[in-house]
Formats: structure tokens, sequence, C-alpha cells
């Protein structure tokens, strides 16, 4: 059996679906689902999100240079879906999709999602205008992490917040454990 070749595409799959909360200096916020997004640097830790410039929040991405990237869970899978597909130019989401706004921590504008197990604080550095997408490189300013995920060590246990996925147009929860970083080359105990 053969492989066929295709057009050009993207096709990078999963990808993590996140909720990016955004706010403009008149005191409004937004939600909206980013599946383009990643990390950039450890050192000074980077990430970015790309966005289409016609989507609503994204005169709010440019004024404030502000966003929070909230991680999204199974139970946040029909607001992660609903934030996507629907314009805050038309509805509130924070209403709709019963999600609390809360202050963040080092931004001014932008607002993190209490419901979500972390919450990744955003300065943008510089927007790339690419093509359909322009890309908001931003530094990391603060991380929220739910206390509820840490164990009697004091170890936050991020797995064991029911993450989820976008692949090909379909959210996936995380499955099982097949492995840990660098056991492919660990010795095996005797």
């Amino acid at each position: 059996m053969g492989k066929q070749i295709w057009k050009a595409g993207n096709m990078l799959y999963p990808l993590p679906a996140v909720l990016v909360s955004t706010g403009d200096k008149n005191g409004n916020s937004n939600i909206l689902t980013v599946a383009w997004t990643g990390t950039v640097c450890t050192n000074p830790p980077m990430v970015y999100i790309s966005v289409r410039p016609e989507r609503y929040s994204y005169h709010m991405l440019q004024e404030s240079g502000e966003f929070v990237i909230n991680l999204t869970t199974e139970r946040l899978s029909r607001a992660t879906d609903y934030c996507g597909v629907r314009s805050g130019r038309d509805t509130d989401k924070w209403k709709e999709c019963f999600l609390t706004q809360k202050k963040a921590h080092s931004l001014k504008w932008a607002p993190v999602i209490e419901e979500s197990p972390v919450n990744i604080e955003c300065k943008v550095t510089e927007i790339k205008e690419l093509g359909s997408h322009h890309m908001f490189l931003a530094k990391v300013q603060a991380v929220q992490a739910d206390e509820a995920y840490l164990n009697k060590q004091n170890k936050f246990e991020l797995n064991k917040t029911g993450l989820i996925a976008y692949s090909h147009g379909e959210y996936l929860n995380l499955g099982k454990k097949i492995g840990t970083f660098g056991y492919s080359v660990r010795k095996k105990k005797k």
C-alpha cells in the first residue's frame, strides 16, 4: 500500500486546544479558542498564538498587548468549542459558558479563566503578520496553577486535570501514560 501526495497544508496534529482570554483598555474582555499555539523558548519563557485579524479579539490583543492561555479539560470541552464557533461581537461568552473572570496576577487588561487548571499570563513582544493568521509572540509573565492538583509532596499533577487536545476537527481526551521522558534509553533495573 502506498501513500497519496496531497497539496501543501497543515497536518500537524494533535494540537492543544486552549481558551485565550484577553481584554482592551476600556474594560471589555473576550475568550477565543486557539489551537495554533505553542512554546517558543524556555529562557526567557515565551509562547505564541496565531489569530486571524478579522477575529473579534484581535483588536484587544493588539491594543492591550496581553493575553492569557488557559489550558482546557474535558469539563471545559463544551466551552472550548463554543468559544471557537461563536463571536464575542454577538454574545457574552463568559456568561454563556458559565466561566468566571478573575484578575490576572501580572497583567492589567487580560483576565484569567478561574475554571482552568493552568493560566499562562503573557505580554506580547512582537506581532508577525504571516498571511491568513498573525502570530503574537509573547513573554510569559506568570503562571497560575490550581492547588487542587498538588499532591502530598506539593508536586503539580497536570496530567490528572483531564487535559484535551484537538485533532482534525475532533476534541480528544489525552489517554493513558505510555512512558516518561528518557524511558527509551533508561537502564532497566535488575
